[in-house]
């Protein structure tokens, strides 16, 4: 089913950060009607998160962060478990992925397998996030990880059994979609 769209008019109404617009377009419904609508949305880039497994240990590398929207939405530390992830900036996601896993874990990681991409929240969001997943061993660690400075970011590396982190999703201490989705993904696949 296609409906023809047309764009008439677009505001910015934000462009501190990353680009909030506010969009009327035309619209042609299935009965042939056409519909005038105004949404907002929210432009910040395309992204790439990835899980790291070791199979031998059966445990995955997932990061702890304090996330702002969270917290004025009613987590009352702010705190996140996630897998790793960053914009693309430019970059193909490949790059960027293996560039925001040694930044933020300390694992330089050389073969990444990409697994789908997904619009996290297409209503609202333009961004695309691509998904990857790669085994690491011991020696892959190469730093502590935590983040750049330049970023200001402070990110705490877990290491946890893949186990734990699905029964972390159960009880609610992890409920970050992409990661959700992650770890999903290898029970489907019975990687781990």
């Amino acid at each position: 089913m296609i409906h023809h769209i047309k764009l008439l008019k677009t505001e910015i109404l934000s462009d501190n950060w990353y680009k909030l617009q506010k969009i009327t377009f035309q619209f042609t419904k299935k009965d042939g009607t056409v519909i005038t609508q105004n949404r907002e949305a929210y432009d910040r880039g395309n992204g790439a998160t990835i899980l790291l497994y070791n199979q031998a240990q059966k445990t995955v590398i997932l990061t702890r962060q304090f996330r702002l929207p969270t917290y004025i939405n009613g987590n009352a530390t702010g705190m996140m478990i996630e897998a790793c992830a960053g914009l693309l900036d430019q970059e193909n996601p490949e790059d960027c992925i293996k560039r925001e896993t040694e930044e933020e874990t300390g694992y330089l990681i050389q073969d990444v397998q990409k697994v789908f991409e997904a619009y996290m929240s297409p209503g609202s969001v333009t961004e695309i996030l691509y998904f990857f997943i790669a085994a690491y061993t011991k020696d892959m660690k190469v730093s502590e990880g935590g983040g750049v400075d330049h970023e200001e970011e402070n990110i705490e590396v877990l290491e946890i059994p893949f186990d734990q982190a699905m029964n972390m999703v159960n009880l609610g201490e992890i409920k970050d979609a992409k990661t959700i989705m992650l770890l999903q993904y290898l029970k489907l696949q019975q990687i781990l």
